[in-house]
């Protein structure tokens, strides 16, 4: 499952960042915002690269932004495989990349807490970030849909709902694929 779940991954989160990157580009024309180098600033103070004044290498601006969200893709692969799939499931996943920005741009003084941001910025950005979660999630699922229902589906179709008398799927259903 993790080989399956490593390429798939990775092709999900690469999804996931056109569909987003496009978006942004869109929203960029309407509202005349300005590219962040915050992603740029990240990168080269997780590596040690050269840091960069004013506006930042376009090239390094991108590694981070599709290096990062096609890393995550990975692990919303993993929750497909794992029978965390549709909506409920990419809700929950934009959180998770949400969150890893800022661990990331936070921990490297690249970036400031959201609660700080303008508002508009806020909403664009989680407007974005969950445009993101919700076409890796479409494409991880679709992809991971391929290989069966996985573990946690197998067990809810035991019976419907959660039920304290149901016990887990035996080993050799739950590995089945």
């Amino acid at each position: 499952m993790m080989k399956r779940a490593l390429w798939q991954g990775l092709v999900a989160g690469t999804a996931g960042v056109l569909v987003m990157t496009l978006g942004e580009k869109a929203e960029q024309r309407l509202t005349g915002r300005r590219d962040s180098h915050v992603p740029a600033r990240t990168l080269e103070r997780l590596t040690g690269m050269r840091e960069y004044p004013g506006r930042q290498p376009v090239p390094v601006n991108l590694a981070m932004h599709v290096g990062q969200g096609a890393l995550l893709g990975v692990l919303r692969s993993v929750m497909a495989h794992a029978g965390l799939r549709g909506p409920w499931s990419s809700g929950k996943f934009a959180v998770v990349r949400i969150t890893s920005d800022q661990i990331l741009e936070n921990a490297t003084g690249a970036g400031a807490p959201p609660q700080t941001w303008p508002r508009r910025e806020l909403v664009v950005d989680l407007l974005h970030k969950t445009v993101y979660a919700f076409t890796t999630g479409a494409v991880a699922d679709a992809l991971a849909a391929r290989s069966g229902p996985g573990p946690g589906q197998r067990h809810a179709a035991v019976r419907t709902g959660r039920q304290a008398d149901v016990g887990p799927v035996p080993r050799d259903r739950a590995r089945r694929r």
